[in-house]
C-alpha cells in the first residue's frame, strides 16, 4: 500500500504554524484552534526531522502539553533547531515546562496538582493576555519554580506562581493552562494574539485555498490515469469524491459497496445523492452476504474492523480489475481518524481504536491512496463541501463509521441483530429530526450546554435482561442511545435531550422492535469515553 499524504499547504503561498506534539490528547485541538483563525497549522511529533517541520516554512512554533515530567530521563525535549530558528514559540503546559528547562529555568513538582477549572490573574502587561482575571483549564502536576533568564511572570494562579511567562525580546511565551480547550473561554483570543501579533501570520487558510491546493496536488499525483473512489454517502467520502472529481473529471469512477452494514434505506439514498448531485459514474456492488459470512462468530471490535477493512479493499480490487485495474483509490480519511488510530507519525500518543480506513487496511493492497482530506477536521470538511457546491442534506448527514453497524452491533453481527439495530436507530433519529434536534444548534440552554446533536445513533448491546410484556416474562436485548454535541469530534459532551422525548423514543423502540425490552441513554462525555462504543 502506498499512502500519499497531503501535507498542506504550498508554503510559498500560505503562512503556517508548526505544532510539536509531546503526546497530549489535546494536541490536535491546538491545530484546530489555529485553523479556525484561517491560518494553516500542522501537528508534528516532537522528534520529527527538522527538514520535515521546516518544510512548511512556519511563522512560529507551538509546543503542546504531554504526560511527562521534564526532569525524567526519557522525557521529550525541544529540538535545537526550534530554538535556533529565531521564530516565536508558545509553550503550553508541558511545552512551557520544556521551554523553561531547555533555557535554564527550574521546574518542580507542585505541592498541589491542578486539574480542572482555575483562575489566573494577569500581573504584567503583555501581548497575549488582557488585564484582569481569566477563567482557564489546568491539567498539570509540575510547575515553574524559576523562569529562565529574560522571562517575566505574566500571570499567576492560586497554585501556580508562574501561570504564564514571556520573553518579548525573543518572542518566547508559555501558558501553564490550556488555551485550546473550550473550558478556557478566552483561549481563542489568546492564541489569536500569538498567531497574528507575535508571529505576524496572515489568515489565508480558507475553503477556497484548500480546494485550489488539493486540486493541484491531486492532478500532480494522478496525472491522466484512472481513479476509483470509495464512496459511502457520508460527508467525508462525498467531499473527497467531489474534490477528486473537480480535479480529474471523468477519470474518476465511484464504487459503492453495500456491505449489509448500512443504516435503513441507505443504499438507495447514496445512489440518488451521488449520481444526481455529483454527476460521478457510480458502480453499485451488493456484498452483504460476503461481509456477514466473514463476520460470523466474531465479537472482538478490532477483529471486526480488520476483517471489514481487508474485505472492503479486496472487493474494491475485484471491481478495479473489471474496470481495467486503476492505480489510484480515493478515500475520505480525515485528521481525527489519523490521530485516534495513532499513526506512526504520532509517536507519543496512545492508540484509542483502529479506524478501518487508516489502521485496518492491508499493507499489500493494490492501490495508491489519494486522501485529500487526511489533514482536515470535520468542520473543515463541511466548509470545503459547501464551497464545492454539495447540498446541505449531504454535508450535514449524520457521521457514520467506516465499519458501519458492525461496531454499533456489539457482540456477534447477524442479519437478525442488524435488522433490530436498524429499526431502533431509525426510530431514534427520525424522532430527533421531528423535534428539530438532529443537528447541532448554536443557541444554548440556560446551563451553557449546546442544544441539538452533532451525532446520534443507537447501539445494540449483547446483554439480555428480564422484562414484562403483556403479563409475560421476557428476556431480551438492550438498546443504548447515544447523542452528543461537539464541534470537532475530538471532544464531545452528551446531548441534554428532553426527558419526555427520550421516554417517547424508548416506548416506540420497545413496542416496535422485536427482541428489545430495555432502552438506556449514554450520558458519558468524550473523554473518557469515545463517541462510538466500539
Amino acid at each position: 500500500m502506498n499512502r500519499t499524504s497531503f501535507a498542506y499547504p504550498n508554503s510559498a503561498m500560505i503562512d503556517s504554524i508548526a505544532i510539536l506534539d509531546f503526546g497530549s490528547q489535546y494536541a490536535q485541538l491546538i491545530a484546530r484552534r489555529v485553523r479556525e483563525l484561517h491560518v494553516y497549522s500542522e501537528l508534528f511529533p516532537w522528534n520529527a526531522p527538522a527538514e520535515t517541520v521546516l518544510a512548511i516554512q512556519p511563522r512560529g512554533f507551538i509546543l503542546s502539553g504531554g504526560p511527562y515530567s521534564v526532569y525524567e530521563p526519557e522525557a521529550p525535549y525541544i529540538p535545537s533547531y526550534v530554538l535556533e530558528s529565531g521564530l516565536p514559540i508558545l509553550g503550553i503546559c508541558y511545552g512551557m515546562q520544556a521551554l523553561t528547562y531547555s533555557l535554564g529555568g527550574r521546574v518542580g513538582a507542585a505541592r498541589k496538582r491542578e486539574y480542572g477549572p482555575a483562575e489566573v490573574e494577569t500581573t504584567t502587561p503583555n501581548p497575549l493576555l488582557t488585564d484582569g482575571i481569566h477563567r482557564v483549564w489546568m491539567s498539570h502536576g509540575d510547575r515553574i519554580e524559576t523562569p529562565p533568564a529574560g522571562f517575566s511572570v505574566l500571570a499567576r494562579s492560586a497554585n501556580s506562581p508562574v501561570a504564564a511567562m514571556g520573553d518579548p525580546q525573543r518572542r518566547y511565551y508559555g501558558f501553564q493552562f490550556h488555551p485550546e480547550v473550550h473550558h478556557t473561554p478566552g483561549g481563542r483570543e489568546m492564541l489569536s494574539r500569538f498567531v497574528f501579533q507575535v508571529c505576524h501570520a496572515r489568515p489565508q487558510w480558507t475553503p477556497q485555498s484548500i480546494i485550489a491546493e488539493s486540486v493541484e496536488r491531486i492532478r500532480k499525483q494522478v496525472g491522466d490515469e484512472a481513479v476509483i473512489a470509495a464512496v459511502s454517502g457520508g460527508v467525508d467520502s462525498s467531499v473527497a469524491t467531489a474534490m477528486v472529481h473537480r480535479a480529474v473529471g471523468d477519470q474518476l469512477v465511484g464504487i459503492f459497496v453495500d456491505t449489509g452494514l448500512l443504516r435503513q434505506d441507505e443504499p438507495a439514498q447514496v445512489r440518488q445523492a451521488l449520481q444526481e448531485t455529483l454527476g460521478v459514474e457510480l458502480v453499485m456492488v451488493d456484498a452483504a452476504d460476503r461481509f456477514l459470512s466473514a463476520l460470523k462468530g466474531v465479537t472482538d471490535p478490532e477483529q471486526k474492523r480488520a476483517i471489514i477493512g481487508e474485505l472492503f479493499i479486496r472487493t474494491f480490487e475485484e471491481e478495479a480489475r473489471r474496470l481495467g485495474k486503476p492505480r489510484f483509490l480515493v478515500q475520505g480519511t480525515i485528521y481525527p481518524d489519523v490521530v485516534e488510530s495513532s499513526a506512526p507519525d504520532r509517536a507519543n500518543a496512545q492508540r484509542i481504536k483502529t479506524h478501518h480506513n487508516v489502521g485496518g487496511l492491508p499493507e499489500d493492497m493494490d492501490f495508491e491512496l489519494v486522501e485529500p482530506l487526511r489533514y482536515l477536521f470535520k468542520d473543515e470538511v463541511r466548509q470545503v463541501g459547501e464551497a464545492l457546491g454539495l447540498p446541505s442534506r449531504l454535508i450535514w448527514r449524520q457521521p457514520f463509521p467506516g465499519p458501519g453497524l458492525a461496531v454499533r452491533c456489539l457482540g456477534e453481527v447477524t442479519r437478525e441483530r442488524l435488522n433490530r439495530l436498524r429499526q431502533a436507530d431509525f426510530i431514534f433519529t427520525s424522532e430527533l429530526e421531528k423535534a428539530g434536534l438532529l443537528r447541532l444548534h448554536h443557541s444554548q440552554t440556560g446551563d451553557g450546554h449546546q442544544t441539538g446533536t452533532a451525532q446520534a445513533f443507537a447501539v445494540l448491546l449483547p446483554v439480555q435482561s428480564v422484562g414484562v410484556m403483556g403479563d409475560q416474562r421476557t428476556y431480551q436485548e438492550c438498546i443504548a442511545l447515544r447523542a452528543v454535541s461537539t464541534e470537532d469530534f475530538m471532544t464531545a459532551d452528551w446531548a441534554r435531550l428532553p426527558a419526555d422525548l427520550l421516554a417517547h423514543i424508548a416506548k416506540r423502540i420497545v413496542n416496535e422492535v422485536d427482541g428489545v425490552n430495555r432502552v438506556v441513554y449514554d450520558i458519558t462525555s468524550k473523554p473518557p469515553a469515545t463517541i462510538e462504543w466500539e
